[in-house]
């Protein structure tokens, strides 16, 4: 044990256990199975020769013969029965307690926008600054945010947003909900080969539109779904609310007693959520949240286990909003000129590591081998009962899970995740890919994520899959599946990728090297002089823009007359002047 200091302050220790415990612990239990399973071989081959033996020696008959005779002694058999009994009512209720009905995964669906509905880094520059909403200064905000976001030219916004000006009602946030819910479902069912009137429960999840008929009417209303369907509309919970609605399907499957289905839609609307003001707080969504919806069926029928990918495993949700600081971080609320926007706080980076810790404690024991979870206990017995000062260890999930499907919630968020997780570029690029090709879809992108694996990577049987999402409130989320058998799927959203499945790690390793030079020179005070040597960003396939804000400047000409169109009180805050 370390020796307190004058200070009354421990030094610091070595990590405890050391970094090679948990390789050299997995190795010995491993080592106890194998030597388990080769003791039991060999017991049964012992035994079966010994069998042989008193068969050949013509004793084994009349000893079968006395057990016989014994067990049917008044006393041996009722003494049997019993024993038997028993046995057999604990494993009834070892069944009982740790059987659940099992949730299948039979298929999901991820909906791939037109190609019309792409929207350029060139174009959303464009668009934005003639809306005539942004000042200069947001405009040059919003440039240096997308040039670093890792975002390709191929994302993708809802119609409305492409009309000049942009367009933002009730109609258009409709005619988006409708575009991707309508056609991922269709697809869906197109591809499990199930009628609308098969779906039991409905659950569809979408926080920041909520109309009235609500969502999932629009999706019973479009496809004709029986009167008696379970239907649920989830708002307001963010972009982890993907796994609740999930968990909230699977739970109304097993109430159900008898087999069912359950139809997840989960999407977000871009819309009338594109903010028009000039709070940066308010301004990073416009530049990484794109048009995307995902579709998943799941099932407790068990004659559908043969057809179905996935078995439902683990979920595990954790919710931080009994704290202030959590409850604020990713706020909506008007700014200063009653414009909409959800605001990101300067806490959101601590909260968020909070709200995955909390979760990925109450996950590690559900998941990690024995190994993990021994040096883990070795950690917290000597932080927290002897008191060294040694560093909190972090289980390798590495060990528990195949795959891992991150919430692309933006560049940070999947590189750091990436780095806690120490995750390996294969690991990391179903959400590094999701990022780039569909930028934050909110609670759809751990689908994406899914797809990417099912799609380029491949599943095989028996596979272990993590989603893991974040959302405010603040909330963070798991679902664990295992894989039913092999997968190698190719999916819609994924077709376009054919030779540059290695494109978003490119950029993202591209945009790293450039943001810790431009840190170097800024720590050097060369940034001036560094911005001069480069000059304006270059469009191309490395994801930046070539656009000047100074060209985009009206000329005095017009900016009288906006000046004067305002001052009559004739321009909407569409941008569009009326009589």
């Amino acid at each position: 044990m370390a020796v307190l200091s004058r200070a009354g302050a421990r030094p610091r220790a070595a990590d405890f256990p050391p970094q090679w415990m948990g390789p050299l612990l997995k190795a010995f239990i491993n080592w106890l199975r194998f030597t388990a399973l080769a003791m039991s071989v060999s017991g049964v081959v012992i035994g079966l020769g010994w069998l042989v033996e008193q068969n050949a020696a013509g004793l084994l008959a009349p000893a079968v013969d006395r057990a016989v005779a014994a067990a049917r002694q008044p006393v041996v058999l009722p003494a049997a029965a019993l024993a038997g009994g028993v046995l057999l009512a604990l494993a009834a209720m070892l069944t009982v307690r740790r059987g659940k009905t099992p949730v299948y995964l039979l298929d999901f669906e991820c909906y791939r926008p037109e190609d019309c509905n792409k929207v350029t880094y060139s174009r959303f520059v464009t668009g934005s600054k003639d809306s005539g909403f942004f000042d200069e200064e947001s405009m040059d905000f919003q440039v240096r945010i997308l040039n670093k976001s890792g975002l390709s030219e191929e994302t993708f916004f809802p119609p409305g947003l492409h009309k000049d000006p942009p367009e933002f009602d009730m109609k258009w946030a409709r005619e988006e909900a409708e575009l991707v819910m309508f056609n991922a479902v269709k697809d869906l069912l197109a591809k499990t080969r199930l009628a609308p009137r098969d779906i039991d429960v409905l659950v569809v999840n979408c926080s920041l539109f909520n109309p009235t008929p609500s969502l999932s009417a629009m999706i019973i209303n479009h496809f004709g779904m029986r009167s008696n369907i379970d239907s649920f509309n989830l708002g307001g919970m963010g972009c982890s609310a993907g796994i609740i609605a999930v968990d909230l399907a699977a739970k109304m499957l097993r109430e159900r007693g008898h087999g069912g289905y359950a139809l997840v839609v989960s999407t977000e609307n871009i819309t009338q959520n594109w903010y028009h003001g000039n709070e940066r707080s308010m301004l990073i969504p416009n530049t990484i949240f794109r048009m995307g919806s995902a579709a998943i069926l799941l099932t407790s029928h068990a004659g559908e286990r043969p057809r179905s990918k996935y078995e439902l495993q683990h979920v595990v949700r954790c919710h931080l909003g009994a704290n202030d600081e959590a409850y604020k971080c990713v706020f909506q609320r008007p700014d200063d000129r009653q414009f909409i926007g959800v605001e990101l706080d300067k806490n959101l980076v601590s909260v968020a590591s909070k709200a995955m810790e909390t979760n990925m404690t109450r996950l590690g024991p559900l998941v990690l081998p024995w190994s993990e979870k021994l040096v883990f206990a070795a950690n917290w017995v000597a932080r927290n009962v002897l008191r060294m000062r040694v560093a909190r260890y972090i289980p390798d999930f590495r060990e528990a899970f195949d795959h891992f499907c991150l919430h692309a919630g933006g560049r940070g968020v999947v590189e750091g995740l990436s780095k806690q997780l120490r995750l390996t570029q294969k690991q990391m690029a179903p959400s590094a890919n999701t990022l780039h090709w569909y930028g934050n879809t909110s609670s759809s992108t751990v689908w994406y994520s899914f797809g990417f694996v099912e799609s380029v990577q491949g599943v095989k049987r028996g596979d272990i899959v993590w989603q893991i999402g974040f959302g405010s409130g603040f909330k963070c989320n798991s679902v664990v599946w295992r894989a039913l058998r092999p997968v190698k799927t190719m999916h819609k959203a994924w077709q376009h990728i054919s030779g540059r499945e290695g494109q978003a790690l490119e950029v993202l390793a591209r945009i790293a090297a450039e943001t810790a030079a431009e840190r170097q020179q800024k720590e050097n005070g060369q940034a001036a002089n560094g911005a001069a040597a480069n000059g304006v960003p270059q469009n191309g396939h490395d994801g930046k823009v070539n656009v000047s804000l100074q060209a985009c400047k009206p000329s005095k000409q017009e900016e009288e007359e906006e000046e004067a169109a305002r001052a009559r009180g004739r321009v909407l805050r569409s941008g569009k002047v009326v009589a």
